[in-house]
């Protein structure tokens, strides 16, 4: 008995030694934390948003390691940064270990604040958009120096948009030679400028000038806030803050007609120009995209940025791991000819996504959206009774573009991209073919017809089609190309944008508004009928995985 009693008191110490020693293995003992000298072991506090801006203007990434996943992470003089392989893991494991940082905010919030400084910059696009409905009948009452004729007029809400086109792609280049963070910054001037100009405008030169520079910026912030917001925001999250876009156009023009309708359009632009100067301020306590900083070799400092906006959940772990395998099988490829490079011009995963973006957007400009927004008041006054006041009418739509825009918001977060297109182009069709037919019948004692047609295309247009494409132009694009294909597809959509603005007053007087509005849903249900084919479904899944499903030739394109 006792000697029984011994062979189970043996087998239990060991089998207590043994599970002691397992969680020894488990837990991370002091001798494998790294230490700096003078410092704790564990960090109590987590690096301030401006620790992180410091460190973003320090070349070449040369930074001291502090945390715990940055264990795997070495600086080779030959090759650049590289990711060292843990002794314990199988070979070429990537060991991205949890940090004991303190977390302070939830990360939500820390995407939020960054998701707000391309948000305030896209509410000035809004406003640039939104001046010119109040600009144009105040200079027409005036009888100022600024000429008010048709053609005059039209050239001044135009101009606006005349440069948006180029200006999205120096936006590609400009983001992806300096940085999405330093360019948000470099937008803020000319976007200051432009609004100095047109307050002080006394002439048409100036008034022009004005224009072009507040229209060159919205074409600069184009692409980039889709971008940015794209590369700070975890895919569950993204759709909502890529959504706010659209909203914060909706906010600006608004904004804008408020100030233009109580006050003179010149205290409009100085209100204007001091958004420009809030968005430095804000820009201050963003950080740099993490995907553009590992993309350049700086990957304990994109890994840093990455981490403090995603935090330590698996899902964001293996979507980093995902971003910087990308980056080091790019390092160990050969060096790119300009034939290789303009072979890959041809490549399914930058075409296919160019192709759909074009067609989006021109499906979104040519269905008459920014008609509505520049010429409001004119388009009201045409189609509506005239026993309605138009300056009401004009803040009901407004006030239905803004409501709009929040429910996009929502819904793109709970719903895909594809039925809310669908639905979109579907409503934005039938109100403009009612709006058609109601001018062409006329019919008696039914004014209310066309403002319900009104208001319909409104929330139709506003919860799919206007925020839609600049949604996925800031996903779909792969790393390599991102800049150069929501560059190119943005100018696209600006192009689009300047020949309806242009041409919107000219169609309305000399084809009449039956033709105009009918183009305008002829337009929306064609194009509804080709993205049902063509659109990719995004939502839920990571950049890294829409870019593998295009690189795929027998992909299908409508279920990606």
């Amino acid at each position: 008995m006792m000697k029984k009693i011994g062979i189970h008191l043996t087998n239990g110490i060991m089998n207590w030694t043994k599970i002691s020693s397992d969680k020894a293995m488990v837990e991370p003992v002091a001798a494998d934390k790294p230490k700096d000298e003078g410092s704790p072991n564990v960090i109590e506090n987590e690096p301030d948003i401006a620790d992180i801006n410091q460190e973003n203007q320090t070349a070449g990434g040369n930074f001291e390691t502090k945390e715990n996943y940055k264990k795997n992470l070495r600086i080779s003089s030959s090759n650049g940064l590289e990711l060292m392989e843990d002794k314990e893991a199988p070979k070429g494991d990537v060991l991205l270990t949890d940090s004991k940082t303190v977390i302070r905010f939830s990360p939500i919030w820390k995407q939020g604040l960054a998701a707000s400084a391309p948000i305030l910059l896209t509410f000035a696009a809004g406003l640039t958009s939104g001046f010119s409905a109040i600009l144009l009948p105040q200079l027409e009452i005036e009888a100022g120096p600024i000429p008010a004729d048709e053609e005059t007029t039209s050239w001044i809400a135009s101009m606006a948009a005349l440069p948006m086109a180029p200006g999205c792609l120096i936006s590609g280049w400009m983001f992806e030679r300096f940085g999405r963070r330093t360019s948000q910054f470099i937008v803020c001037a000319p976007l200051l400028l432009g609004w100095i100009l047109t307050a002080v405008a006394n002439n048409l030169t100036l008034m022009l000038c004005g224009r072009f520079f507040t229209g060159l910026c919205v074409g600069l912030i184009g692409p980039l806030g889709p971008v940015y917001i794209g590369e700070t925001s975890e895919p569950k999250y993204r759709g909502f803050f890529l959504a706010a876009i659209s909203l914060a156009i909706a906010l600006g023009i608004i904004f804008a007609h408020i100030l233009g309708t109580f006050i003179s359009w010149q205290w409009t632009a100085v209100i204007c120009a001091l958004f420009p100067i809030l968005n430095i301020v804000l820009l201050i306590f963003v950080p740099e995209s993490p995907t553009w900083l590992i993309s350049k070799g700086r990957i304990e400092e994109g890994s840093k940025v990455y981490y403090w906006l995603r935090g330590y959940s698996d899902e964001a772990k293996d979507e980093l791991k995902g971003i910087i395998d990308c980056r080091l099988a790019r390092d160990a490829a050969p060096v790119e000819t300009w034939k290789d490079k303009v072979l890959y011009f041809k490549s399914p995963e930058l075409i296919k996504p160019l192709l759909i973006m074009i067609i989006f957007f021109a499906t979104c400009q040519f269905a008459g959206t920014n008609a509505f927004a520049f010429y409001s008041i004119g388009i009201i006054q045409k189609a509506v009774d005239k026993s309605i006041d138009k300056y009401v009418a004009m803040f009901v739509m407004d006030l239905l573009r803004l409501i709009a825009s929040v429910v996009a918001c929502v819904i793109c977060k709970q719903y895909g991209r594809r039925p809310l297109c669908f639905i979109s182009g579907g409503l934005t069709t039938i109100s403009m073919v009612g709006l058609s037919m109601f001018l062409y019948l006329k019919p008696e004692n039914m004014a209310w017809i066309p403002l319900s047609c009104l208001m319909l295309y409104i929330c139709a247009i506003s919860i799919g089609l206007v925020p839609l494409p600049w949604m996925m132009c800031g996903e779909i694009f792969p790393t390599k190309v991102r800049g150069l294909g929501s560059g190119i597809s943005s100018a696209m959509a600006f192009v689009c944008f300047f020949i309806v603005v242009k041409t919107a007053p000219g169609m309305m007087t000399y084809l009449g508004e039956v033709f105009t509005f009918s183009f305008y849903g002829t337009v929306a249900f064609f194009g509804t009928i080709i993205l049902f084919f063509a659109l990719p479904e995004t939502k839920g899944k990571s950049l890294q995985e829409i870019e593998e499903k295009f690189k795929s030739k027998k992909s299908n394109d409508s279920k990606v």
